[in-house]
């Protein structure tokens, strides 16, 4: 099986043929997925500028759809890194007892679904590598009252999500399903009021 790397090189090579280079760039969202793969293809088509539907995409196109993409890819690397060293660096200090953030991490790493979106047509319109940033700046300071990504306010519990952990505050304004460990308990209660007063 192809990794990220190979099948990048494919999207990139002038003597592959449209259709592999278009489905070389789907399987990269098999290694790499930020929003999930069918909302992170929308996000790369959108802001590319093909339809997700089109067969025969100017490769220039495809191109623009990959470094965004890898861009993305190298921040969530880059962080990974840094989190393996702090868990060794805590484990070496005796905290065996890994906290909030160790366990939203553990669902997401490899970067598929980091910041999940189960509607694949509402994600966030800024750069993907921007929006890991952002998502990373959040795990790495005292949890807030909104959104991480967009600073949006409306979150929405939701109890269905095509996703693990399948409950959660959903942003209604960017659609990513916030990690927990980014909001005070307050925020996550009034979440949760939300979906109570929508369901009844």
């Amino acid at each position: 099986m192809a990794g990220f790397r190979s099948l990048a090189r494919q999207v990139r090579d002038p003597r592959c043929d449209l259709a592999l280079r278009r489905y070389s760039l789907r399987k990269c969202l098999e290694r790499f997925a930020p929003y999930g793969h069918r909302a992170t293809w929308d996000h790369l088509c959108s802001r590319a500028g093909f339809d997700p539907e089109d067969r025969s995409v100017d490769p220039a196109r495809l191109v623009a759809a990959l470094d965004e993409l890898e861009e993305a890819r190298a921040v969530w690397l880059a962080y990974e890194v840094e989190f393996a060293e702090r868990r060794r660096k805590e484990k070496h200090d005796g905290l065996r007892r890994p906290g909030s953030v160790d366990d939203w991490h553990r669902l997401t790493w490899g970067g598929f679904g980091v910041a999940w979106c189960d509607d694949p047509r509402v994600h966030p319109r800024e750069p993907l590598a921007e929006v890991l940033r952002r998502l990373i700046a959040a795990l790495e300071r005292e949890p807030g009252t909104a959104c991480p990504v967009c600073r949006g306010e409306r979150l929405m519990w939701r109890d269905d999500l095509d996703h693990e952990p399948s409950t959660g505050p959903v942003c209604t304004d960017c659609g990513i399903l916030v990690p927990r460990p980014v909001l005070t308990p307050g925020a996550l209660a009034d979440a949760r009021r939300v979906r109570l007063l929508v369901s009844a």
